[in-house]
């Protein structure tokens, strides 16, 4: 027991600890108590929330959410590495495994929780590994090296994101889930079938219903496969249990703390433990006042809190949580919040599921209308919104909150509309009112300096977006101009920039930026935001303001992103794919047999898209030439599948071939697809031509579709059937083909003017004020009085289309730029390997993992990128 300076030590240093070390300094006890942190991990808190982005490159410094400045300069004694193995609390001491021995007064122990490991045979084999920490990963990244194929126990959330890691390390995942649909905690059978169909659409294979009764191994002890409840077997030679978790306790049992009948230490509303008044824990290893062991961040933080608030003789209480959640799992968002699944009495549920889109979205409504809680799968775009309304009355239907943008009456629906005591970061507990405050009497202008001040959006990001309409909603209603620059180069809009490019006939970025730029930024070379946003202008006013219409000619080259650059799609193991126009999806098979032996020659995976081309994979950046000559000999051109661009016109066969078609679809694919070829925009642009009303090219789905009538064409605009899918608006109908095409000039051509970058068009419909009715008066209407600059613009894009591939092939100069190094031009990227794969080829990932990740790889010292 220490006799000077108070002392509180902590045992273990997960997220939670490290909150709970932020919150004693933020309440001035590091001044006045030593702290003392015992950490059994080789390293620091760090994220655990998004340990699966190791995979996607992050590395374990990264993952970091301690900063050693912070440890420091609060005097804290963390030791890393340095579990704590026995606890006296008659003694109040605490002993590590180092042998160190901690005098305390106040115990607060945060150890975590453990993977739960089915009592299976052979659960310890070889191959077998559990999915919790950074050394957990590392392990399965190295054993993934000379396997096939990975099962992976458990279809929650971190066995999703598990059975993503190992299809992402090159491996055959399967998931097996002992429930009879994925994530039954967090969504019901429609969400669980909408999740289910897009997880398999992605390669990987799911079992539900069954259990595993046993680990096969092979003679050396390694694993060979798993046998299900069912009967059947499934070959593996990875394994990988992610069956849910149980809180670490053993310290607390073997100190005499008591601790529930399901585990956990059984603490009071203020975290202390219902045992010993100088023990506290928080996290996963505590059992709640309310009898529940939360597993989330976000109630441990506010464990944390309550803590550090007892300790500095702050009245605080923890009686309880909100569950609600928002992850993206394998690329796809999923949420849920308040009563997800309708166990209030007498409620109501709204429903919106589109499963061949993926989505399902469900509403929670009590009888007085309201909202209850809800899930998202697919598109959780509003669930910041619908989160912080959960409670009350939306002011607004609830059909009106579930349907897709489109398909029913518009919603303007944004967080002015929340109360102040509605929680936006469910996370750290902050509510609108706090970061309305941070802004009003905190003086913060930005979305930096109010998460710094609140914590908002601190931990797993899903607020900032709200958190951003809020800062600015907040700061625009004291009068304070909100800057709605492009970015800290540049003052002005997008659509402003693009007004003082053709206004003035700008044809450089440096002039540009040297005479409309910031003061500060002027002189300067730009930002990652502006250069390719000003690149991609000038690109679509090339032939008007006097500009070259390559863009690779000149200072063009230097603003483009990496596709641009070498004219071609970066891939995972940085090779490039190869896509060829088709206009409308039509081919000769002459063509066709071109295409098969370029990707023989050249050892090229070859896929045949949704958009109606063949992508060729594999390309290493000094072969794209090569490969293009021999495209453009047999006749193809560029698809502009790099390009923030057109990429395609997808057709059904239409009236030729079809016994509904009543117009020729193919025929006018083709004419839209070359006639706005190589048009550069704030975003992709995609299309289709459907020949009658059973949409088989499914053009309600695009940024501009296109239905085949008897009396002509429908025109519909606005579309997205990407990651937030949105039907498509009707703009006109019967169109003539003439009228069809003056029409989606003067469309295409106003989207480019108004939009922001990387706005498609279905967003940017919904943003522009009036939305659907103002662009109709525009473009059909002629409201502004510009269809004739409009036409005029496309009309000169038509006139001095060339084909960027055609043109860099006959330009010495351009050629030069297709090397891996500047300085061994000769030399192939050794990263770039393959390994066979179905009759065809695929990225060797564990020589990528290999190549890239030290700092002393293969590469150095023997040529330079």
């Amino acid at each position: 027991m220490s006799t000077d300076t108070p002392t509180i030590v902590l045992i273990g240093h997960g997220m939670v600890g490290q909150r709970f070390l932020e919150a004693l300094a933020e309440r001035g006890l590091t001044a006045t108590h030593r702290v003392v942190v015992l950490c059994e991990e080789p390293r620091p808190a760090y994220d655990r929330v998004q340990l699966t982005s190791y995979f996607s490159g992050r590395t374990p410094g990264d993952l970091s959410v301690t900063d050693p400045a912070f440890i420091e300069a609060h005097g804290i004694d963390l030791r890393v590495g340095d579990p704590a193995l026995a606890v006296d609390r008659e003694a109040r001491r605490v002993t590590a495994r180092s042998g160190l021995v901690v005098d305390y007064d106040v115990l607060v122990l945060a150890t975590g929780s453990y993977p739960f490991v089915p009592p299976v045979p052979n659960k310890d084999a070889e191959g077998c590994f559990v999915y919790r920490t950074i050394e957990d990963l590392l392990a399965i990244e190295e054993y993934a090296k000379n396997s096939t194929t990975g099962a992976v126990v458990g279809g929650g959330l971190l066995g999703l994101e598990a059975a993503g890691a190992l299809k992402g390390l090159g491996l055959t995942s399967h998931i097996v889930e002992f429930a009879p649909r994925l994530m039954p905690v967090q969504v019901d059978e429609g969400g669980g079938a909408a999740l289910l169909r897009t997880i398999e659409e992605m390669g990987l294979s799911v079992h539900t219903g069954v259990g595993t009764q046993e680990i096969v191994v092979g003679e050396g002890g390694a694993v060979t496969g798993m046998r299900l409840s069912d009967g059947s077997e499934l070959a593996t030679d990875l394994v990988v249990f992610s069956a849910g978790v149980r809180p670490r306790d053993q310290l607390a049992r073997d100190c005499g703390l008591d601790v529930g009948e399901r585990g956990g230490i059984t603490v009071d509303e203020q975290c202390r433990t219902v045992t010993d008044p100088r023990v506290f824990a928080i996290g996963e290893c505590a059992l709640a006042a309310d009898g529940r062991v939360y597993g989330l961040v976000a109630p441990g933080y506010e464990q944390a809190e309550t803590v550090a608030a007892t300790l500095a003789a702050d009245e605080s209480a923890f009686t309880g949580a909100d569950l609600s959640t928002k992850l993206k799992l394998l690329g796809v968002d999923v949420a849920s919040f308040g009563d997800a699944h309708g166990t209030a009495e007498d409620c109501l549920d709204v429903v919106y599921s589109d499963s061949r889109a993926g989505l399902y979205k469900k509403l929670v409504i009590g009888r007085d209308g309201t909202l209850l809680g809800g899930i998202l799968v697919g598109d959780a775009e509003a669930y910041g919104t619908l989160k912080a309304f959960t409670g009350s009355v939306p002011p607004v239907s609830p059909e009106s909150l579930v349907l897709p943008a489109g398909a029913g009456a518009p919603v303007q629906l944004g967080p002015s509309a929340l109360p102040d005591d509605a929680i936006i970061c469910s996370c750290n507990n902050v509510r609108k009112g706090t970061i309305r405050e941070a802004v009003t009497e905190h003086r913060c202008t930005t979305v930096p300096e109010v998460k710094k001040c609140t914590k908002a959006g601190t931990t797993c990001g899903s607020c900032v977006k709200v958190l951003g309409q809020l800062v600015n909603a907040e700061l625009e209603a004291s009068g304070v101009e909100v800057d709605k620059g492009l970015c800290a180069c540049f003052s002005q809009t997008r659509e402003e920039l693009y007004e003082i490019v053709l206004a003035l006939r700008v044809t450089s970025f440096r002039d540009l930026l040297d005479r409309h730029g910031r003061e500060g930024a002027r002189g300067g070379d730009g930002c990652e935001v502006c250069k390719p946003a000003v690149g991609s202008i000038i690109a679509s006013l090339a032939p008007t303001i006097g500009a070259s219409t390559h863009v690779l000619d000149g200072e063009q080259a230097a603003l483009q992103d990496t596709n641009d650059h070498f004219l071609a799609n970066l891939q995972k193991n940085g090779s490039y794919s190869v896509v060829p126009r088709i206009p409308g999806g039509e081919i000769a098979p002459e063509k066709l047999i071109v295409i098969g032996e370029i990707a023989r020659d050249f050892g090229l995976y070859t896929k045949i898209t949704g958009g109606q081309r063949i992508d060729m994979f594999g390309a290493r950046v000094e072969q794209l030439p090569l490969i293009w000559a021999r495209l453009v000999d047999a006749g193809f051109e560029s698809g502009h599948a790099y390009g923030k661009s057109l990429r395609t016109v997808k057709s059904c066969v239409g009236q030729t071939w079809c016994r509904y078609g009543v117009q020729d679809s193919v025929r006018m694919a083709i004419d839209l697809e070359l006639r706005y070829r190589g048009l550069r925009s704030p975003h992709k642009l995609k299309s289709a031509v459907s020949g009658c009303q059973r949409e088989c090219a499914e053009a309600q789905s695009k940024d501009f579709g296109v239905i085949a009538t008897a009396n002509g064409w429908n025109l519909y605009v606005g579309g997205n059937g990407g990651a937030t899918p949105r039907h498509a608006d009707l703009l006109a109908q019967d169109l003539s083909d003439a009228e069809l095409v003056r029409l989606i000039d003067r469309f295409l051509m106003f989207y480019i003017r108004t939009a922001d970058r990387l706005e498609r068009t279905s967003v940017w419909l919904d943003r522009i004020p009036g939305g659907l009715d103002h662009v109709r008066d525009v473009v059909v209407h002629d409201s502004l009085g510009i269809c004739d600059e409009l036409e005029a613009l496309m009309a000169a894009h038509v006139a001095h289309y060339r084909d960027e591939w055609a043109e860099t092939i006959n330009d010495p100069g351009k050629l030069a730029r297709f090397v891996s190094f500047v300085n061994a031009p000769d030399t192939p990227d050794p990263v770039v390997a393959f390994v066979p794969e179905r009759d065809q080829m695929k990225p060797d990932l564990p020589l990528l993992s290999i190549g890239l990740r030290p700092a002393d790889d293969v590469l150095e010292g023997t040529a330079t990128r």
